[in-house]
Formats: C-alpha cells, structure tokens, sequence
C-alpha cells in the first residue's frame, strides 16, 4: 500500500511541471499576415503588386501572396462567395514556439480551428476572426525543411526596388463586445494598452478605437468600435492592415513612381493619434492604411503607452 502510495505521489510530482509549463504563453513577436478575400482577381494583383510594389508570389492552393519583408505578407484569397459586408479572413501573428502555443489556447480553452500545418495553427477569437500563430524566426535558406508552405515562401523572397514600404505595424477590425475581446486579448494572449481614442470631440459613445501591442514586440492590434451593421465599405474601412513608414513623403515619391494616379494616392491626413496618414482601397474596398512610425503632433485623446515601431522588421 505505501509503495502505491509513493509511486502515486512521483507520478503527481512530476506531472505537475508538464500541468504548469502547457499553461505559460510563449513570446508573441509580431504580425506575421493579413488575409483577405478578392472577387476582382486581376484588379487585386495589380493593386498589391505593381501599385504598392510588392513581389507576387502564389502558394500551392491557389492563394496569392505578397511579401512586405521576409517574415510579413499579404495574402489574398480568390476563393469565391465572399461574406456580403466583409472581405477579411484572417490575421497572423508571429511566435517563438507555435507548438507550445496551441497546447497553451488550448488549455485555455481555445479549440484549434485550423489544424497545425507548416509550423502555423489558427483559433477564432470571440468574435469569430480567424487568428493564426506562425513559428518565427522564419529560415532564409531555401534548403531548409522546418518550414514549408507560404512562410517558406514569403522567407525566400527578395523585396523589389518598387516597394512603398518593408514593415506591416498593425491590423484593425470590428470588434462589438470588448469585453468578450480583452478577456482572449488582453488576458489570455497578454496583449498590452498602446493608445485609445474616439472619432469626434467629445466621445459621445466613449472609445471608438483601442490599440493593443503585442505582448514582445511593438505591432498592434486596433479594436474598431461603435459600429452597427456596416456595409461592405464600411466594414472596409474597419477591417484593415497598416505598412510604416519613416517619412510619408517616401511614400508618396514611389506611388508616383508606381504609376498611382488616383487622388487617394497623394491625400495625406493626420490621424486621431496624431500620426501622419495615408489611405488607399483595393478592389473590394479593403483599407490599407500607411503610417508613420511616431506621431508628428499630439494625439487626440490619450497618450502612447507603448514603443514606438521602427523599420526593423517583426522577428
């Protein structure tokens, strides 16, 4: 009986690390993609490829990518019978161990909603987005066998002189019920306050935009609040990604350089966070916002909380 016991005792003593290391969240690093959907197949390839300037490439599925850096894309789905009022498919994020963090939202209580495949694996947030955690750092040599798939590619690639800019520093999209949102987030992924603040002067309905850093990094994520049924342009607008900038008149040169003659092409505005901005649409009217990395007057509502992004690209 002592024998049993004892070995019942060991058996629970060492178990118990395993319990506790599947319950620590491994470094989230930074954005790794942007996915959406096009019903305009040859109008997106010229949008994101000779008008932005970024190289294209496609996976074995048929999904087009364009690489910003050597660790951060754009994908872009042709799959049809798109939701009516919304293009975006999914947002990734970059870890330092991909495996660990499924055991983690698993024990969470975040099922795998995409199986674990090339190193990457997806849940679904509360609001139903599809969130993916890919392995990082990626490998440059195109021998090496730990990744296959679109991060292989995307590490492989080489940037074109053409490119409007070489780092992807935050996502948006609608988020209805924060609370619900803060609880996978800010709780569970350990995303932290990087700046908050509302459209109009004073918030009648409080915040309509929070920003979250990544817990190890400086990309963001931005909760667009306060919005009830948005059509497709709408939904747009909210559901977007963002490239950086050190200066927006670089980016302006190469638009101009890139054959962009639409008015939107060289409409700078300063944001709500005081950051200079620039916004173009692609063919179904997702946003894609360029930034410069540090405000350049002071933001409306609340200070930074966070590190500023710099050219650097995401690791």
């Amino acid at each position: 009986m002592r024998r049993a016991l004892f070995a019942l005792s060991l058996s629970l003593l060492t178990a118990a690390p395993l319990a506790a290391g599947a319950q620590t969240r491994p470094a989230i690093t930074g954005l790794a993609f942007f996915r959406d959907y096009t019903t305009q197949t040859a109008a997106a390839e010229k949008f994101y490829g000779p008008t932005m300037g970024f190289p294209e490439m496609k996976s074995p599925d048929g999904t087009l990518v364009f690489p910003v850096n050597k660790s951060q894309w754009v994908e872009v789905l042709t799959t049809p019978d798109p939701k009516p009022n919304d293009r975006m498919a999914a947002v990734g994020f970059t870890v330092r161990d991909v495996h660990a963090m499924e055991r983690y939202l698993n024990a969470k209580g975040y099922p795998t909603a995409e199986p674990m495949h090339d190193n990457e694996f997806a849940v679904k947030d509360p609001e139903g987005y599809l969130v993916y955690f890919v392995e990082s750092p990626y490998p440059t040599a195109t021998g090496d066998k730990t990744l296959a798939g679109i991060p292989k590619m995307v590490a492989a690639s080489q940037p074109l002189p053409s490119a409007t800019s070489h780092r992807m520093i935050h996502a948006g999209f609608v988020v209805n019920d924060r609370s619900k949102e803060d609880v996978f987030w800010k709780q569970t992924l350990g995303f932290k306050p990087y700046w908050h603040g509302w459209q109009k002067d004073p918030a009648a309905n409080g915040d309509d935009y929070v920003s979250m850093q990544v817990p190890d990094g400086t990309d963001w994520i931005e909760y667009m609040l306060n919005q009830h049924n948005p059509d497709l342009r709408q939904t747009g607008v909210m559901n977007h990604f963002s490239l950086g900038t050190e200066h927006m008149q670089t980016v302006l040169a190469q638009l101009q350089k890139n054959e962009c003659t639409e008015k939107a092409c060289t409409s700078i505005q300063a944001g709500r966070d005081g950051k200079i901005q620039l916004n173009l649409y692609d063919p179904d009217l997702t946003r894609v916002e360029y930034m410069e990395f540090s405000n350049a007057m002071k933001p409306c509502c609340s200070d930074f909380t966070g590190t500023m992004p710099g050219p650097r690209e995401s690791e």
